[in-house]
């Protein structure tokens, strides 16, 4: 237990860190001047407070404070100052720090009990929002006669700071060393932060406590359920809730949609429907982003028509997420009429936009689009300059994006961060300029991540630097040993070289790490329905027509000088039907796609990994002779394809 007077030396004496402080820009001075230095009384203070929290909210310029915080004579003598405290620490609870959170702990241990008005609580809370577990651990234990309230406190700091442990063992000494009966607000604090052991254990101490009847218990045990892949759970307990609230509705749609069942999900969206509950800002974004992941255009412009019957159509975040979902659905053009339909779009409104450019490869519009968003007065974030270096790489644009690279702190006072950084190393890896990539990975500020050496690492594959390559994947084997990918990528240099020694050294790897590749997926959306298409698939009622037209469109295109690229044939025996390259999904999808789309519309097609060399050659050349538009997305970006050629420019 900390002792009080040893809490009172580590944070005294505090005017000497005032005056420090009090030099600083940081909009709380002023509030917590207000306070401590007036001679107004109870109910004048509170308007004071209430006056300079609209203040900070509205990001008024701020002021230093003189020591006047420590004329607090005045301040003690108030009819409840525990109370005006509290509000003090409400009130700047957005714009504090760590220093300024600890002197107004100061004040409480010199004037006040940490039990009146919950103030103890509300600094513990502080002290976690602002990053400092330890200050509120330390705060918490110093509480005296702790109550409920504070147990569910620190317990619900632990939880969103992602310390499972401490708020686990927060819970026990609740129950066993303090003898205090959990109720429904510790569970649903603590079971968003359980993996599958704890979560049973709290459902079942919910079960034999009697607080499965509280529907929020229930819909955080359906979302913790959701979250580690137990749907049938999950739908066992939805279904046991009689009257489901909109959270609950809410929290069984998006269990379904992350584990990629957008049937079920909208299935459970036209029930609520039914039962007349009706969706909210949560229930309009999360199927919007369920319907991005596959591209479910139809669906979309279903929704769209539901958020105009809702009058939802000035909501700027479901907009923004609607135009999102338009970009990558291929559909850049509708994204850019929904966008210029905004009121005074955000940041983030702009920086959706601007996404949708770099993932399509318009690099130049994204530029364009950025300086109309300086023109207008907005300020950037990291985000958006991820997005605009992002487009410059994906567009070959170098100059361009080492400008904007620089110009991040120097102009903007943005500090690249590692997709920054990331951003750079492809854009230079796509340019050829490997040794420029590998120079500003040695001068980065921080340790690269994954993303960092596997941009390089693609940028060797595409010149086969199989030199600079085994020592960027020997990099990757060690950060990320159980990403196939990077496995995957060395070997396809090693047989692009003829090293098959090499090549299948770096299969035996995978197969003692008992790595395997994802499955690749197509998707293609036809009349309201996603078909899925899978190597050699004959799953479809019509496979038959589609092999078919696929060896006619094969005819067409060897004719025209197509070859079939055996680079992209592992060479492993029992692996080749596999991987048949002749069969792969996307070839499937788009003989598919010839078969049933309008002629005066692209054919767009979503792939759930990186498309393969040899397909993306074919659709080329269908692009030339069926004269078709062919769209597809991959984990890269999308590739219009078009009189026999790709926006891409062949590098993806």
């Amino acid at each position: 237990m900390v002792n009080r007077s040893n809490i009172l030396q580590t944070w005294t004496p505090v005017s000497e860190k005032w005056e420090m402080l009090s030099s600083t820009r940081c909009p709380c001075f002023h509030l917590i001047n207000s306070i401590f230095s007036s001679n107004s009384n109870f109910k004048a203070l509170r308007h004071i407070i209430r006056s300079q929290t609209r203040c900070l909210h509205n990001q008024s310029d701020p002021q230093s404070l003189s020591n006047a915080f420590y004329n607090h004579h005045n301040f003690q003598s108030q009819h409840n100052p525990s109370s005006l405290l509290s509000s003090v620490i409400r009130s700047i609870t957005l714009c504090a720090s760590i220093p300024i959170c600890r002197l107004i702990h100061s004040r409480v241990v010199k004037c006040l009990n940490y039990n009146d008005g919950f103030i103890g609580d509300r600094l513990v809370s502080l002290y976690a929002r602002l990053g400092s577990i330890k200050d509120a651990h330390h705060l918490f234990d110093e509480i005296p006669n702790k109550d409920l309230v504070s147990w569910n406190s620190i317990i619900s700091v632990f939880c969103q700071k992602g310390e499972v442990s401490l708020s686990l063992n927060a819970f026990y000494r609740m129950r066993h060393e303090y003898e205090m009966n959990p109720n429904e607000i510790t569970l649903i604090s603590l079971i968003p932060a359980c993996e599958i052991l704890e979560g049973s254990y709290l459902h079942g101490f919910a079960v034999k406590n009697g607080l499965l009847s509280e529907t929020k218990v229930l819909n955080s045990l359906i979302n913790m359920y959701g979250k580690i892949g137990h749907l049938n759970m999950a739908s066992k307990l939805f279904d046991t809730i009689k009257s489901p609230n909109l959270v609950s509705w809410n929290s069984i749609i998006n269990v379904h949609i992350q584990s990629g069942l957008m049937e079920d999900s909208i299935s459970y969206f036209n029930s609520m429907r039914r039962v007349s509950i009706y969706p909210d800002q949560a229930t309009i974004v999360t199927i919007l982003h369920g319907c991005a992941d596959i591209g479910v255009g139809k669906l979309v412009d279903a929704f769209h028509g539901n958020i105009l019957r809702s009058g939802l159509d000035k909501n700027i975040p479901i907009l923004t997420t609607l135009l999102t979902v338009y970009a990558k659905s291929g559909r850049l053009s509708d994204s850019y009429e929904l966008f210029k339909q905004m009121k005074n779009p955000d940041t983030i409104a702009w920086t959706a936009m601007l996404a949708g450019y770099a993932i399509h490869g318009y690099g130049k519009q994204a530029i364009e689009h950025f300086n109309h968003m300086i023109q207008k007065g907005l300020k950037p974030d990291h985000v958006t300059f991820t997005h605009l270096l992002s487009a410059c790489s994906h567009s070959g644009l170098v100059n361009e994006g080492q400008h904007f690279f620089n110009i991040m702190s120097s102009v903007y006072g943005i500090e690249p961060r590692l997709d920054h950084y990331s951003c750079m190393v492809d854009l230079f890896g796509r340019s050829g300029r490997l040794k420029d990539a590998r120079v500003l990975i040695d001068c980065m500020p921080m340790e690269p991540n994954s993303g960092v050496w596997g941009a390089l690492l693609n940028g060797c594959k595409v010149y086969n630097n199989i030199e600079l390559g085994e020592e960027t994947a020997r990099k990757l084997f060690t950060l990320s040993p159980l990403d196939s990918r990077n496995y995957i990528m060395l070997s396809s240099m090693y047989s692009r070289a003829g090293r098959w020694g090499d090549f299948s050294k770096v299969r035996g790897l995978m197969k003692s790490k008992n790595l395997v590749r994802t499955a690749g997926c197509s998707f293609i959306e036809h009349e309201h329905k996603v078909y899925r298409f899978v190597v050699s698939d004959k799953s479809h009622m019509d496979f038959m027509r589609i092999y078919n037209k696929l060896d006619e469109v094969m005819g067409k295109i060897r004719e025209v000088g197509y070859t079939l690229n055996k680079e992209f044939v592992l060479h492993d025996v029992e692996e080749v039907k596999d991987d048949m390259v002749g069969e792969h999904s996307e070839k499937l999808a788009i003989a598919f796609g010839l078969l049933v789309c309008n002629e005066k519309m692209p054919i767009v097609i979503m792939k759930n990994l990186r498309i393969c060399g040899d397909c993306h050659n074919m659709a080329k050349f269908v692009s030339l002779v069926e004269k078709r538009e062919i769209i597809i997305r991959d984990t890269k970006r999308f590739h219009h394809f078009a009189h026999g050629l790709c926006s891409c420019g062949d590098y993806w």
